[in-house]
C-alpha cells in the first residue's frame, strides 16, 4: 500500500479544494439526493483534511478521500436525523405496508442525456422555479466552490445581498421539494441560457480570479472549457453553445502571455503573441466560421467573433478596431448593459480617441466595478488629466481583490508620478 505523503501543506489542501470541490458536491448530490447535506458533508471533509493532511500527509487519491469522507459524514448525519425521527419513520413504514403493492415500487429509470455529474448539477440547479440570478449564483456556489464574496463580485452586488439570495434559493428548493434530477431531453433547451451563463461565469473566475495572489485559476478555466465541450456534444445544433465554446477557447489561448516571468499582469497590447496557443486559436476560429455559416447570431457568438478579430491580428497595431466596434454595436443591441457598453468604449478609444470614449464611460453606472475605474484611469491618463487618473487608479485598486491586478493598477498610478 502506498503511504501518504507527509507534511502536506495547507496550500495543497486548498489546491485540492479548488480542483475537486465541484466534482465532490456533484457526486454527493447524485448519491444522496439532498443538496444541503451534500454541500455540508463536502465542506466538513475539507475541514477534516485541513486537520489531518498537514500532519499525516495527503492520501494517494485526494479526490477519492474527500468524496468517501464526505459520504460517510453525510450517512452519519442522516442516521442521526433518522434516530431522532423513529416515530415518523415507523409511521412511514406502516403506510407503505398498507398501500397497494405497486405504490412502493421505484419509478422507472429515467433516460439521462447528461452523463457527467457536474454538468448534470448545472442543469438541475437551473430549475425554472428559481429566478435566473438565483440559478446562476447557486450553481457557482456548488460547482465552483466560489465564496459568497466572489459570486457577489461577479454579479456586481453587495455581499450581503448575494448571501440573502443564496439562502432564499436553498429555502425555496427545500420548501417546494424541487427534485435534483436531470430534465427530460425536450426540456434542456429551455434551461440553456442560464446553463451557458453559469459556464461562462466559471470561466471568467478562472481567467481572472476575484481574489488571491494569482491572476488566474487555471483549474476553473479548464473545467469551464471541459463543460463547454460536453455541452457542444450534447447540443451540437445550438449555435450559442458553439459560440460560448469558441469564446472560451480564444480567450484561453492568450493565457500564456498574460503574465510575465514574475507573475505580473501584461496588457493585451503588450503581450508576446508568439506565446498564444495557436491550436486553440485555430479551433476557435473554425467554430466561429461554423457559427457564421448558420447565420443565427447570439451574444456568445458575437463575443467569440470579437475575440477572433483580436487573435487574427499579428500585432496589436494590426487589430481591426473598427470591426470590433461594429460587433459591439450588434452585441449591445442584443444584450444592452453597462459592461458591454464599457467594453465597446475601449474599442471606440482606439478608433476615435480617448475623449469620445471617456464621454461614453462617464455615462455608465458601474461605480462598484473595478474595471470601470481602470478604464477611466487609462483614458484620463491618455488625455493628460493626471490628477483625475490617479484618483481613478486608486479607486480601481481598492475595489479589486486580486493582488496581481492591484499591483498592475498601482504601477500605473506610480507611472503618473514619474511623468
Amino acid at each position: 500500500m502506498t503511504r501518504p505523503r507527509p507534511d502536506t501543506s495547507v496550500d495543497e489542501v486548498e489546491r485540492v479544494f479548488r480542483a475537486e470541490y465541484g466534482r465532490a458536491v456533484a457526486v454527493l448530490v447524485r448519491v444522496l439526493g439532498d443538496i444541503t447535506v451534500a454541500e455540508d458533508a463536502v465542506q466538513d471533509a475539507f475541514v477534516t483534511a485541513l486537520r489531518q493532511w498537514p500532519e499525516n500527509g495527503a492520501p494517494p487519491s485526494p479526490a477519492g478521500w474527500i468524496i468517501t469522507t464526505a459520504r460517510n459524514r453525510a450517512i452519519d448525519r442522516l442516521r442521526r436525523e433518522a434516530a431522532r425521527n423513529r416515530a415518523t419513520d415507523r409511521l412511514h413504514r406502516e403506510n407503505l405496508r398498507s398501500a397497494p403493492p405497486h405504490a412502493a415500487e421505484p419509478p422507472p429509470a429515467e433516460e439521462d442525456p447528461v452523463r457527467d455529474d457536474r454538468l448534470r448539477l448545472i442543469f438541475t440547479c437551473c430549475h425554472p422555479a428559481l429566478s435566473p440570478a438565483a440559478q446562476v449564483a447557486l450553481t457557482l456556489r456548488l460547482l465552483g466552490g466560489l465564496s459568497t464574496a466572489q459570486i457577489a463580485h461577479a454579479f456586481l452586488v453587495p455581499e450581503s445581498t448575494m448571501a440573502q439570495r443564496l439562502v432564499r434559493a436553498k429555502g425555496k428548493i427545500q420548501a417546494a421539494r424541487i427534485p435534483y434530477r436531470v430534465p427530460a431531453e425536450a426540456e434542456l433547451p429551455d434551461r440553456l441560457r442560464t446553463v451557458l451563463a453559469v459556464v461562462y461565469l466559471i470561466f471568467n473566475e478562472g481567467y481572472t480570479a476575484t481574489s488571491g495572489d494569482r491572476l488566474a485559476r487555471e483549474d476553473l478555466g479548464a473545467e469551464a472549457i471541459r463543460l463547454g465541450r460536453l455541452l457542444a456534444e450534447l447540443m451540437p445544433d445550438e449555435p450559442e453553445v458553439l459560440g460560448l465554446l469558441a469564446l472560451m477557447l480564444l480567450v484561453e489561448a492568450r493565457r500564456p502571455s498574460r503574465t510575465d516571468p514574475h507573475g505580473a499582469l501584461v496588457r493585451l497590447a503588450d503581450q508576446d503573441r508568439r506565446r498564444w496557443n495557436r491550436q486553440l486559436v485555430a479551433e476557435g476560429h473554425r467554430i466561429v466560421r461554423q457559427c457564421l455559416r448558420r447565420d443565427r447570431p447570439g451574444p456568445y457568438q458575437l463575443q467569440a467573433a470579437i475575440q477572433a478579430v483580436h487573435t487574427d491580428a499579428r500585432t496589436a497595431a494590426d487589430t481591426d478596431w473598427a470591426q470590433i466596434v461594429r460587433l459591439y454595436d450588434h452585441l449591445l443591441a442584443l444584450v444592452p448593459g453597462p459592461v458591454v457598453a464599457l467594453n465597446r468604449a475601449v474599442a471606440v478609444a482606439e478608433v476615435d480617441g480617448p475623449g469620445p470614449a471617456l464621454a461614453l464611460v462617464d455615462g455608465l453606472a458601474l461605480d462598484r466595478y473595478h474595471l470601470f475605474h481602470a478604464v477611466r484611469a487609462d483614458l484620463l491618463r491618455r488625455l493628460g488629466r493626471t490628477a483625475e487618473a490617479a484618483r481613478a487608479y486608486d479607486t480601481a485598486a481598492d475595489l479589486t481583490g486580486n493582488t496581481v491586478e492591484r499591483d498592475f493598477l498601482r504601477r500605473g498610478r506610480a507611472a503618473l508620478a514619474d511623468g
